[in-house]
């Protein structure tokens, strides 16, 4: 049996599941200021992907990168979130962005 479609899939599903509370803390902490990061590491991450012979292992590198620049797109949906009073906001950083 090939196990790599089924390892690729629990992969997936726990690096989108690690990055929500990633996008929550980094919102909070840093507003939406932080997205640069998030586009940085995305864009390496997928460049380091290329470059990777071992199918299973680019894949999941691939994923990752995806994951970080789709948060690119959360961080700034989180901040709605917070506006509307979903999540808490920073006190810290009230009024804020």
């Amino acid at each position: 049996m090939y196990f790599e479609g089924l390892i690729i899939a629990v992969v997936t599903f726990l690096i989108i599941g690690a990055f929500h509370p990633i996008v929550i803390k980094s919102e909070y902490y840093w507003g939406v200021k932080c997205w640069p990061v998030f586009a940085l590491v995305g864009i390496i991450l997928l460049g380091i992907s290329l470059f990777v012979q071992n199918v299973l292992l680019a894949a999941i590198i691939g994923i990752t990168g995806c994951s970080s620049l789709w948060s690119v797109l959360e961080i700034f949906e989180q901040r709605e979130r917070v506006r509307k009073g979903w999540f808490p906001m920073n006190p810290k950083r009230k009024g804020k962005n």
